[in-house]
């Protein structure tokens, strides 16, 4: 019993070390992306940003930028460079109200997302 508490711990010890990676990595990138787009931000949401991903899990981010134009353009840099498997993009108008609407949607990104850099 002593041993498989031991086993989990380690197990998770070495989960959060790696979503510890993880983030720094993705924190690394986005401030590459976001220093092209003064006034944007990237969000990571989902199971990575939850801490509840496995390996079969994707990136999911979110492109905040001052009009949609911009934002899209943030996304779709996000993509090119493979640092997300899906990007939304949202005008910064626009993820204020999403994220304080009551779409069961948004309200578990606004919950979940962690922001990765500020431009």
């Amino acid at each position: 019993m002593v041993e498989a508490a031991s086993t989990a711990a380690k197990v998770a010890l070495i989960r959060e070390r790696k979503r510890t990676e993880r983030l720094a990595q993705l924190r690394s990138n986005a401030e590459a992306v976001v220093s092209q787009c003064p006034g944007s931000s990237l969000w990571l949401f989902g199971s990575l940003a939850r801490g509840d991903w496995d390996a079969y899990s994707d990136v999911d981010m979110l492109a905040v930028a001052g009009d949609q134009a911009t934002a899209d353009q943030l996304a779709e840099a996000v993509l090119a460079i493979g640092m997300a498997d899906d990007a939304l993009a949202l005008s910064t108008t626009d993820w204020l109200q999403q994220s304080q609407s009551q779409d069961p949607y948004w309200r578990a990104i606004a919950k979940d997302a962690l922001c990765l850099a500020k431009g």
